[in-house]
């Protein structure tokens, strides 16, 4: 049988209840006969409590110390699942992140994992033990407890497939796999049977919340299969996976994501003289703000005018520095616009297919949707547009690109 490492998330561990819901799927696939990895994360909300206690104690606490704060809720959810099984006569063990070993760099609250020591958790495999693990931490080579940021339970995940050599790791959460965009948005969508690696990095960077992207990455540097399941519903979920192969027959598009937390900015009437853009773009760098697309105009007047995008969160920081960079190089005015949102289209089949941007451009006109910046990469093509017209754009491109639920067509 297969050695599986099965991820579960807060939402699935939420309650005791739950808990033992999940002892109860481990003991099916052990009795099936599969070597079992489990990686936890803390109960739903748990982490957050415990970042409001830290800030009920200091307004900034110190990194070391609130990794070992946060660090506790994990260890919780663990050592309750591990006593679920032995209830069930499944003999299981749970360890921390230190316990195991999985040594990380020192970047105390958004560490990197640099090595998996995997000799205790075979030794317990071979004994015939469900190994139980904390998602989300380690510890660095002093002994400091680490967190890998939020989200890292996938990482971890991923990590120990890898270590492994797992036939698959498993994601269990609260949606039955990745769709071609969100069901929410679009009752039509469908849930992908599979998707590689590239358009999962793409999805989850564009908006697509099932994965967190540093898991993603790693999968794909590692070729860890990995499938996205529903903790309480059986089915086939979605497999992520290298293999592109299988796919070239299913449509040019995989999913349509999609990201409302953007913000433009333009500085206008900037000198067009070389080095102008790191002018411009140094100082937002310098102050640790993500800029995400780009657009350069250059005017007959021999000026520029200059447009990003950034996080809606970094706004007033980024056009604060802006402004002052605008007075630095005698720029004309700085104007933003928070009501936006980015739609983009992402798919391995764009690799061999002529005009799929002018499709999508096609469908957006033909709904009087004003295109206001785009960005393309070899499997997707990204656009921002008014805010107010996102759930249109979506709705209309995923008809047009036919990824609509073939039963529900035309209702």
């Amino acid at each position: 049988m297969a050695l599986i490492v099965q991820k579960f998330g807060g939402t699935s561990v939420g309650t005791v209840e739950r808990i033992e819901q999940v002892a109860d799927k481990v003991k099916k696939f052990r009795d099936a006969g599969h070597d079992l990895v489990i990686v936890l994360s803390a109960m739903s909300g748990e982490t957050n409590r415990l970042i409001e206690l830290a800030k009920q104690i200091s307004d900034q606490p110190l990194p070391r110390e609130l990794d070992v704060i946060v660090s506790t809720g994990e260890q919780v959810t663990i050592g309750l699942l591990a006593m679920a099984l032995n209830k069930r006569g499944v003999p299981a063990v749970s360890y921390t992140g230190s316990q195991v070993r999985i040594l990380t760099d020192s970047s105390h609250t958004k560490a990197r994992i640099l090595k998996i020591d995997d000799q205790k958790i075979r030794a317990d495999l071979k004994a015939g033990r469900v190994v139980v693990v904390a998602g989300f931490q380690g510890v660095d080579e002093q002994g400091n407890i680490t967190t890998l940021g939020r989200g890292g339970s996938d990482t971890t995940g991923v990590a120990l497939a890898a270590a492994l050599k797992a036939d698959e790791c498993q994601i269990y959460t609260d949606v039955d796999g990745v769709y071609t965009t969100d069901p929410r948005v679009v009752a039509q969508a469908q849930r992908l049977e599979k998707i590689t690696f590239e358009e999962m990095l793409e999805m989850a960077s564009l908006g697509s919340k099932v994965l967190q992207i540093r898991a993603v990455e790693f999968a794909g540097k590692y070729n860890v299969p990995l499938r996205v399941l529903h903790s309480f519903k059986e089915g086939p979920g979605t497999l992520i996976t290298i293999d592109e192969e299988e796919s070239m027959e299913q449509p040019i598009i995989s999913g349509i994501a999609f990201n409302r937390d953007e913000a433009k900015l333009t500085i206008r009437g900037v000198p067009d003289t070389p080095g102008v853009a790191f002018k411009i773009l140094g100082p937002i760098s310098a102050a640790n703000i993500e800029v995400d697309m780009i657009v350069q105009n250059v005017a007959h007047d021999n000026t520029t005018d200059f447009t990003f995008t950034v996080h809606r969160n970094d706004y007033s920081a980024a056009q604060t520095v802006l402004e002052n960079t605008a007075r630095e190089i005698g720029a004309r005015e700085v104007v933003g616009d928070t009501k936006i949102a980015k739609v983009s289209i992402v798919g391995v089949g764009m690799r061999s297919h002529a005009g799929v941007a002018s499709r999508m451009f096609e469908s957006l006109a033909k709904e009087n949707i004003n295109i206001l910046m785009i960005s393309t990469s070899e499997i997707k093509v990204s656009v921002v547009i008014e805010e107010k017209y996102l759930e249109l754009a979506v709705r209309s491109l995923h008809t047009a690109f036919e990824l609509d639920a073939p039963a529900r067509q035309g209702e």
